[in-house]
């Protein structure tokens, strides 16, 4: 649903967060806050920062998101648990699974699953829609992911996303060769300017991003690789991967190709560390590749 909203000489000078929130289909600072964070409210084809003031003749354009429900419901869903105590949950998410419920994805995600296997246990930080979910990974990436089971943990867990002490390593099959053996790419990442449902390295509206790799076999026309994130940005290793002119194998958003059998992209959630939010002990996960990774690599050829 598209909102046109043009400013008149009584509203100048006036925040666009303050003034989203009065709008009908809007009606939340909350709501209008998230509207501005992921680019979807425009001036003249540029995003809108939440703190612009607004001019009189000044004209919104504002797409507002299909509405989801309103709470999650529980599914009987199979899990891989690698982990789980009082406080904290780590799951083995498959490839093709939605964490949480959205438009489009109503229901058949990794928090439906969650909310089966835990109950009521699953902390409210997230709201109704992500409880427990403390960070997330592509409906199109596997691997490790953690939930927290009350508000304590989530908050805790949180923190060490901000200050970078919960660590996330993913594996990867990137086009292309690489000159050096590891580097790290420090490209800030927000809303495409030219495709609003694409991420992109831009300074428009974008936040700092940091990624680190290494790699770890060539295959000739291609290289695997092991990423690891010191920031945690929407589609932060596909987006850099893709600007430094080495794209995730099959990743067709970002300038893969569908090749090699895959028709999504080559990244899987391997190793995951963090601090346990109650005992303060180090914990430290890994999981194996999933099969059709291990199949990708074999169909890459001896490595060169």
């Amino acid at each position: 649903m598209a909102l046109t909203i043009q400013i008149t000489a009584q509203e100048s000078g006036e925040r666009i967060d303050a003034l989203l929130a009065r709008q009908e289909s809007i009606r939340s600072r909350s709501a209008a806050a998230r509207l501005l964070q992921d680019g979807l409210v425009t001036l003249r084809g540029a995003a809108v920062r939440k703190n612009y003031k607004t001019a009189a003749g000044d004209v919104f354009a504002v797409t507002l998101p299909d509405a989801a429900p309103a709470r999650a419901e529980a599914q009987d869903i199979p899990l891989d648990v690698v982990y789980e105590d009082g406080d904290v949950i780590v799951v083995n998410k498959p490839r093709g699974m939605v964490v949480h419920p959205a438009p489009g994805h109503p229901d058949g995600t990794l928090v439906n699953a969650l909310l089966a296997h835990c109950g009521d246990t699953l902390s409210g930080v997230g709201g109704e829609l992500r409880p427990g979910i403390v960070h997330r990974i592509d409906k199109d990436t596997s691997g490790l992911i953690i939930a927290a089971k009350n508000d304590r943990a989530h908050e805790a867990l949180s923190a060490q996303l901000k200050d970078r002490s919960l660590s996330r390593i993913y594996d990867a099959v990137c086009h292309g060769g690489f000159h050096q053996d590891e580097g790290t790419v420090d490209a800030p990442i927000g809303r495409d300017p030219r495709n609003r449902q694409r991420m992109a390295v831009t300074e428009k509206n974008s936040r700092p991003a940091v990624t680190h790799w290494q790699v770890l076999a060539r295959y000739g026309r291609y290289t695997y690789i092991r990423c690891r994130l010191e920031t945690g940005r929407t589609h932060q290793i596909r987006v850099h991967m893709a600007h430094t002119g080495h794209p995730l194998l099959g990743d067709t958003v970002y300038g893969g190709r569908r090749d090699k059998g895959m028709d999504t992209q080559c990244l899987h959630a391997r190793g995951l560390k963090f601090i346990h939010p109650a005992t303060g002990e180090r914990m430290e996960f890994w999981t194996e590749l999933p099969d059709w990774f291990r199949q990708v690599l074999s169909r890459l050829g001896p490595e060169t």
